[in-house]
């Protein structure tokens, strides 16, 4: 099964939500960067989140940061996702082994941190981006973004995120939801979002079931809703990283720094940390560079 997400709008009440599933994406950004399983499930679902928050965007080229900053053994967290919810990301300390809750979860509040930071920039292609900066809740990611949108937004929200991970560290299943309430939406509403939301429980329980993709994550979490579908596309972790873009960056060094990297070093090798693919240049190749620096 594809990751996708899927947005729909309520026929007879205020409401819009999207759902994704983001198993492949998750399992992909774990073998990049080695996660344990801590690890995995905190980027699985700063991804997932990112990707919804992506594809919430309008304009090409316009693209959205979470940057996850709390005091647990994970450091901190990012993840840039473009208006089609094409992902990528990264975490700090990739190894950290942390015990289990005591239901038998994951522990990713405690590996994310309950003291901290949530930053979440858009740019949406104009002079400056909208920064917007607030204090963990959880460290468990889904609330900290529907504290996020509560406060910075002030859009009511509810999300929830998951990811199972197997026994052999690989990632299951992975997924989750946002439901935002419009304006106009009265307590009624809110009551019946909140009924759907107990009724299902946690996301990854739900997935674990045959048939259950993004759409009937939302059919069954709103099923008190009469829904309809208004878009559904592939989503994928993908870093547009390239050489030329690693050249550009190099001469934006200038002439003084590229020139004593020459002299002191007559190479460079930069790793790009969203995929960790490898950039090798000599000193013809840095020499080019400064040549273009200078002209």
């Amino acid at each position: 099964m594809t990751d996708e997400i899927v947005r729909v709008l309520t026929k007879d009440a205020p409401v819009k939500a999207m759902a994704i599933t983001g198993r492949d994406l998750t399992e992909r950004a774990r073998q990049i960067h080695k996660t344990l399983p801590v690890a995995t499930a905190a980027l699985g679902r700063a991804l997932m989140a990112c990707s919804m928050m992506g594809d919430q965007l309008k304009g090409e080229g316009s693209s959205v940061t979470l940057r996850f900053r709390g005091d647990g053994p994970l450091g901190s967290i990012t993840a840039v996702s473009d208006v089609g919810g094409e992902v990528r990301g990264y975490v700090q300390e990739p190894a950290v082994i942390l015990p289990a809750r005591a239901d038998g979860k994951l522990n990713v509040g405690g590996a994310v941190g309950k003291t901290g930071t949530l930053t979440v920039i858009k740019d949406l292609d104009m002079k400056e981006p909208y920064v917007g900066t607030v204090p963990l809740v959880s460290g468990e990611i889904a609330e900290d973004v529907t504290d996020y949108f509560a406060v910075s937004e002030q859009i009511p929200t509810a999300c929830a995120l998951g990811v199972l991970v197997d026994a052999d560290q690989s990632v299951l299943r992975a997924g989750g939801y946002l439901i935002q309430l419009l304006p106009d939406a009265g307590e009624d509403v809110i009551e019946r979002v909140e009924a759907g939301v107990k009724k299902l429980g946690p996301v990854t329980a739900a997935l674990l079931e045959d048939g259950v993709d993004a759409e009937e994550l939302l059919r069954r979490t709103l099923s008190g809703f009469e829904l309809e579908v208004v878009e559904r596309h592939p989503v994928s972790y993908r870093c547009p990283c390239s050489r030329e873009r690693v050249s550009t960056a190099l001469v934006s060094m200038g002439r003084d720094e590229l020139t004593a990297l020459i002299r002191e070093q007559g190479r460079a090798e930069l790793t790009c940390q969203f995929c960790d693919r490898v950039y090798a240049f000599d000193r013809r190749e840095l020499e080019d560079l400064l040549h273009r620096a200078t002209h």
